[in-house]
C-alpha cells in the first residue's frame, strides 16, 4: 500500500517598516489550518499573496516577532519588489 504523501500549507505574513525596523519582521506563520487562515486574513485585508514554498518553510522555521536573518535578504527582497509593483500598478488605475 502507498503512502500518500501531502505536503502541508505553509503561510508567513511579514511587515516592515522603514523607521522602526531594521529588516523585515514575521509577524504571523504557521502550517496547515493556520497558514490557510494567514492566508485567508491577507486577501480579507487586500494583502498580496506571494508563494515561495522554500521561502515560507524557513520563516515558519525562524518564528513570530523575528526581524528575518541576513542569509533570507536575497529572497525577502523579491516579495518586496512584488508588493512594490503591485502597488505601482495599481496606483496607475486610480
Amino acid at each position: 500500500m502507498k503512502k500518500e504523501s501531502r505536503k502541508k500549507e505553509l503561510a508567513a505574513a511579514l511587515c516592515y517598516k522603514q523607521n522602526e525596523n531594521k529588516a523585515p519582521v514575521v509577524v504571523a506563520s504557521g502550517q496547515g489550518e493556520l497558514a490557510q487562515r494567514i492566508k485567508e486574513i491577507a486577501l480579507e485585508h487586500k494583502i498580496p499573496v506571494y508563494r515561495d514554498e522554500a521561502l515560507a518553510k524557513n520563516l515558519v522555521k525562524i518564528g513570530v516577532q523575528v526581524e528575518i536573518p541576513l542569509e533570507l535578504y536575497a529572497a525577502v527582497a523579491q516579495v518586496l519588489v512584488y508588493v512594490y509593483q503591485l502597488d505601482q500598478s495599481t496606483q496607475g488605475k486610480n
